[in-house]
């Protein structure tokens, strides 16, 4: 029994660390699906267990699948560069300014479309505004990473991870706004403070507003229409505490339908562009935690989260704290699968529950390691020629991060 719980614990350590390195540049989803096809393979987890573990995922697939399908046709259409070129031309040639029309335009999209879409289709857009611009592009580029994060929690669309911690039933949308209204906003505001000061000598300069700009096509237009539908359909059906993936895979997919019929071109190309990729990915992290919870680990977690329930304000603190840090040793889907499993085992108050949400949703801005975001928007800045090191995003983060989380927490422990 010994043997076997650490052969378990040994195949999660060392595929969470592969999906987290990319060894030999291979994709993150091969490493999870390897550990999972190990587990089963060696008899570590039974196949009934798997399967039921990978079923568990169905909601966030097809909330996955809606997003990814909407950031594509809208990247295909080119509504993001129009929207960067447009944040460009507002700016006046105040580089000041248009990180700040940058970070709102992140805010946006991050609450309307995810924050994986804030990394992998609205960075290289602010990536071409910059240069258009003649700015420095790392400030806006540490924006488009920063707020991905910090903006992942004032909808529950914004982030896949929500979905992760609720296990697919979120809180109706009146209570999610009466426990993250308030935090979101700290989280972001403190977020932009520290970033502007942070990089103030870089933001000292000027840019040039003569930026070209596209006309928006009409497939572009209908792309921004169909985005603001769903965002409407979502917001209703959260506020009925109905599931959220089917709705925005249907709106997904009808927007694509749609917007290909308008621009005359075929889907199965456009289709073919989408991180498909991330849905094994997810499937392979829900074996994983399942293994770890067949060792009795998150049995554990959970009756010291029970037990530390008893008081819920420093509980909420102590939870939110160490998941949120928890998150960078271990990416924050996988550390999001395991607070959910103790969540459901536990059952703590509400007020621990949001809590986990805050510090598994703003713990990545620590580094690069912390969110699937953050390594996607690290590959996008790499293919636009730029890099960031692990050390000089812990210089932002560390400062950013951790002042972001009290002030997120401490507001919503005032809540009450």
């Amino acid at each position: 029994m010994i043997l076997a719980t650490g052969a378990i614990w040994g195949i999660c350590a060392a595929a969470t660390a592969a999906v987290i390195t990319r060894p030999f540049r291979w994709p993150e989803a091969i490493w999870a699906l390897a550990g999972a096809a190990l587990l089963l393979l060696l008899g570590l987890i039974p196949l009934s267990a798997a399967l039921t573990a990978v079923a568990k995922g169905g909601d966030v697939y097809l909330f996955l699948i809606g997003m990814m399908m909407l950031s594509e046709v809208a990247r295909a259409e080119g509504l993001f560069d129009w929207v960067a070129a447009t944040a460009a031309i507002h700016a006046r040639g105040s580089t000041t300014r248009l990180f700040t029309l940058v970070y709102v335009t992140g805010i946006v999209t991050t609450t309307f479309l995810s924050n994986d879409a804030t990394a992998v289709v609205l960075t290289p857009a602010v990536y071409a505004a910059a240069k258009k611009a003649k700015a420095d592009p790392l400030p806006l580029l540490f924006a488009c990473a920063l707020i991905a994060n910090a903006a992942s929690f004032v909808l529950p669309i914004s982030n896949p991870a929500n979905l992760v911690l609720y296990g697919g039933r979120m809180p109706p949308l009146g209570q999610w706004f009466a426990s993250f209204a308030l935090p979101s906003l700290a989280a972001i505001g403190v977020t932009f403070l520290v970033l502007r000061w942070l990089e103030r000598d870089r933001l000292a300069g000027t840019c040039t507003s003569m930026v070209e700009r596209a006309p928006l096509t009409v497939g572009g237009k209908a792309a921004f229409v169909g985005i603001v539908a769903t965002a409407a359909v979502l917001l209703v059906v959260s506020a009925l505490d109905i599931e959220l993936g089917l709705p925005t895979a249907i709106a997904g997919i009808v927007t694509t339908l749609v917007v290909c019929a308008i621009a005359r071109s075929s889907p199965v190309t456009l289709l073919r562009d989408v991180s498909w990729s991330v849905l094994p990915l997810v499937a392979g992290l829900f074996v994983l935690v399942e293994a770890l919870d067949l060792t009795g680990v998150i049995g554990q977690v959970a009756a010291a989260l029970r037990s530390a329930s008893a008081d819920p304000a420093p509980a909420a603190a102590a939870s939110g704290t160490i998941l949120a840090f928890a998150s960078n040793l271990m990416n924050n889907l996988p550390a999001g699968l395991v607070a959910s499993t103790a969540v459901a085992q536990a059952q703590p108050p509400r007020l621990v529950v949001d809590a986990l949400l805050i510090g598994v949703d703003l713990g990545p801005n620590l580094s690069i390691t912390g969110s699937l975001a953050t390594i996607l928007w690290l590959q996008a800045i790499r293919r636009e020629g730029e890099d960031v090191g692990f050390w000089r995003f812990l210089k932002i983060g560390a400062v950013a991060m951790p002042l972001a989380l009290f002030a997120a927490l401490g507001t919503r422990i005032l809540l009450g």
